[in-house]
C-alpha cells in the first residue's frame, strides 16, 4: 500500500492585509466543497509595506498617507468590509489603533508550523487585528495568541526576546518577491498553478480539482 501526500496550498500571506482574512475564509469552503481531497495548507510570510517600524505607525496616519487623504482609505475600505461581510467577516476597521510591523507575527506563524497549529494562530491573529482591534506590536498580545492556539507560550515568550528566525522570515518574505509575488494573498497549489487575490471558493475550489487530477506521483518501491 503507497501512502499518497496531500495536496498541497502554500499560502503567501500578511497579517495586516484584510484581503488575505477574506481568501482564508474563501479558501476554506472551497475545501469543505471538495471534501474527497486531503488538503494540506502551508502559510507563508509577505510584507505588505516593511517600511513600518517595529513599534508600528498610527492607523489613522498610515492611511492617510498610503491613500492621500482619510476620506479615499474610507472608500477603499468600505468596498473590503461588504466582501467580508459576504464571507461572515465583520471588520471593525475603526477599532485598529496601530498598523503594525508584522515581522514578529510572521515568525510566530512559523514556529507554530512545528505544533501542527498554523491555521489557529494565522485565525487568532487575523481575529485579533482585523475584529478586536488588538496592538500586534506587542510580544505580550502575540504570546497571549500563541497559549490560546495550544503552543508552548512560555517558550514563545523567549524566542520573541531573540531576534530567532528572524533573518529567515525576511529570507523567506525576499525569496516570494523575488519570484514575482507582488501582492497578497496568493495560493500556489501543488507548487504548480498559482492564484494570486483572494478568488472566490469556486475559483479555489476548482483549481484544487484540476491539480488533483493533473498530479503525478514518482514510482514506489514496494515493501515487503
Amino acid at each position: 500500500m503507497t501512502d499518497v501526500a496531500p495536496l498541497t496550498v502554500d499560502v503567501v500571506s500578511d497579517v495586516m492585509c484584510p484581503w488575505c482574512y477574506i481568501g482564508k475564509r474563501r479558501l476554506e469552503a472551497a475545501i469543505r466543497s471538495v471534501p474527497d481531497l486531503d488538503v494540506l495548507v502551508r502559510w507563508h510570510p509577505f510584507q505588505l509595506d516593511a517600511t513600518l517600524p517595529k513599534t508600528g505607525k498610527d492607523r489613522q496616519q498610515y492611511l492617510s498617507d498610503k491613500f492621500g487623504s482619510l476620506d479615499q482609505a474610507n472608500a477603499f475600505y468600505s468596498q473590503i468590509k461588504a466582501a467580508g461581510l459576504e464571507e461572515g467577516i465583520d471588520f471593525a476597521f475603526d477599532a485598529i489603533k496601530l498598523s503594525p510591523n508584522t515581522l514578529d507575527c510572521h515568525r510566530l506563524i512559523l514556529w507554530s508550523r512545528a505544533d501542527d497549529l498554523q491555521d489557529e494562530v494565522v485565525e487568532r491573529l487575523f481575529k485579533a487585528y482585523f475584529l478586536d482591534g488588538e496592538d500586534l506590536t506587542k510580544s505580550e498580545t502575540l504570546v497571549r495568541i500563541s497559549d490560546e492556539a495550544g503552543m508552548e507560550s512560555d517558550l514563545v515568550e523567549q524566542l520573541f526576546e531573540t531576534d530567532s528566525d528572524l533573518d529567515k522570515t525576511i529570507a523567506q518574505i525576499g525569496k516570494a518577491q523575488e519570484s514575482g509575488i507582488t501582492g497578497v494573498p496568493c495560493f500556489i497549489i501543488d507548487g504548480r498553478f498559482v492564484l494570486a487575490g483572494a478568488e472566490k471558493a469556486e475559483t479555489i475550489a476548482a483549481a484544487l480539482k484540476h491539480a488533483e487530477e493533473t498530479r503525478t506521483f514518482p514510482e514506489t518501491e514496494t515493501v515487503n
